[in-house]
């Protein structure tokens, strides 16, 4: 193999011819780039909008919950109300609580023999 000689004249090659400079002209890419960063925006606001109406409606039925249990709770405090009150009355209307009532005012019990029965259907 012969040695080359790379800094000889006939080794180095003739420059490439120059090019014509063109005038540079504006690419319609950066609309486009701004069409698609519009659009990436657009969608995740409207993702955004969606996930907050997903929160939005949590938080309602949350509340609603909420509502929910503490009607229950009113309504096993009132159903424990009127039970008692319930005993109070059935207790005030007893049979013997009434005839001990009556014979504090002097009343006595009829006596079974002196009770008559009226018809009413006779005219």
């Amino acid at each position: 193999m012969a040695a080359v000689d790379w800094f000889a004249a006939e080794a180095v090659a003739a420059p490439a011819p120059a090019r014509p400079r063109v005038r540079a002209v504006p690419r319609k890419r950066t609309k486009r780039k701004q069409r698609r960063v519009t659009a990436g925006v657009l969608w995740i606001s409207a993702f955004a909008l969606l996930l907050a109406g997903v929160v939005a409606v949590n938080v309602a039925v949350l509340r609603a919950n909420v509502g929910v249990d503490n009607l229950d709770k009113q309504e096993l405090q009132l159903q424990a109300e009127n039970a008692a009150l319930a005993s109070q009355v059935s207790s005030a209307i007893a049979s013997i609580r009434i005839e001990q009532a009556a014979r504090r005012f002097g009343l006595v019990p009829a006596q079974a023999s002196d009770t008559s029965y009226l018809d009413l259907n006779k005219p």
